[in-house]
């Protein structure tokens, strides 16, 4: 397959968080959006050795997958692909970069796609797929061996390529992620509506993917007003998206007002440099959260109806 060359530039991290984010001006950011956002819809896809599909990746069948998605030949294993490409420094790391880890202690083991802030996204044994820091003190860090730029897209090639991501995203199957166990944007918003009590009456929606008629037109538009849902900054609210428990604790945050109290335990998936850093520290000082039995929070695990029950309930036992 002829390789397409892309030159990635920054892109925001929080793709579908509640964060306003300026839209890149130029056709290569706009193509690096499609490549991470490839990426993150397999969120959640369970580890599979030697998997290629959507059924199950392993790490290098996963970063195959998604660069073959945009018209890009990655070779099969992790080894192979550090390969490929040319050499880059931490330092000068970009967005679609991958990043290689020697997790078995015989060499290049891992390899995860750059998304930018010290962020990765990689099929793990653990989790499947879900996305990490490049510097985690507790594993990544020590772990790390270097990067290659496989990916080089040129302006000419940019529309090209975009209109390929799209049409990779659409083939994407809701059965990815299970949409009765995790808990989608637009079910919260209904859940948190009722729970604060809005008037919905008014289904204006200010996002173009929520119509008037939907379901969830009432209590978006309430929420959005109290600017506790801002949408992903292209007008969009996403409303069948599943959302990750740092961005639930940011809604939690702010659809009840709610401040520290004292000091609250510390995560170690959530340095002080985390854009949810303050949200997550909120909810634990009001026990709303207790984390994990391995000490992390689960910043990037999608928020199930059990997570989300709990919270709720918690919020009415132990804020006043």
């Amino acid at each position: 397959m002829k390789k397409r060359w892309l030159a990635p530039i920054f892109i925001s991290f929080m793709l579908v968080s509640g964060v306003s984010v300026s839209q890149p001006a130029t056709a290569e950011a706009a193509t690096v959006n499609d490549l991470v956002a490839t990426a993150k819809k397999y969120i959640g896809v369970p580890y599979k050795y030697g998997g290629t599909t959507t059924s199950g990746f392993d790490c290098s069948g996963f970063t195959q997958f998604v660069f073959s998605k945009l018209g890009i030949s990655l070779k099969r294993t992790s080894a192979e692909q550090y390969t490929q490409g040319t050499a880059v420094s931490k330092s000068n790391l970009k967005v679609g970069d991958l990043v290689f880890f020697n997790t078995s202690g015989k060499g290049v083991s891992h390899v995860g796609i750059y998304l930018g802030n010290n962020q990765f996204i990689s099929s793990t044994t653990s989790s499947g797929v879900r996305i990490d820091n490049i510097n985690d003190p507790y594993y990544w860090g020590s772990r790390y061996v270097g990067a290659r730029r496989v990916a080089n897209f040129t302006n000419e090639q940019a529309k090209q390529v975009q209109e390929t991501a799209k049409k990779a995203q659409e083939e994407v199957k809701s059965s990815t992620v299970d949409l009765s166990i995790y808990a989608s944007r637009g079910e919260v918003a209904l859940r948190l509506a009722s729970e604060l009590n809005l008037d919905t009456s008014d289904k204006n929606s200010p996002f173009t993917d929520v119509k008037s008629d939907s379901k969830y037109a009432g209590a978006v538009t309430a929420l959005n007003k109290l600017q506790i849902f801002t949408g992903d900054g292209s007008g969009k609210f996403n409303p069948n998206s599943p959302i990750t428990r740092a961005q639930m604790a940011k809604v939690l945050v702010l659809s009840f007002d709610l401040k520290m109290k004292g000091s609250a335990k510390t995560f170690k998936d959530v340095p002080k440099s985390h854009w949810a850093y303050e949200y997550i520290q909120i909810l634990a000082s009001n026990g709303i959260t207790i984390g994990r039995p391995d000490g992390t929070f689960g910043v990037n695990d999608y928020t199930t109806f059990t997570h989300l029950d709990t919270f709720i309930e918690r919020i009415r036992t132990n804020v006043k």
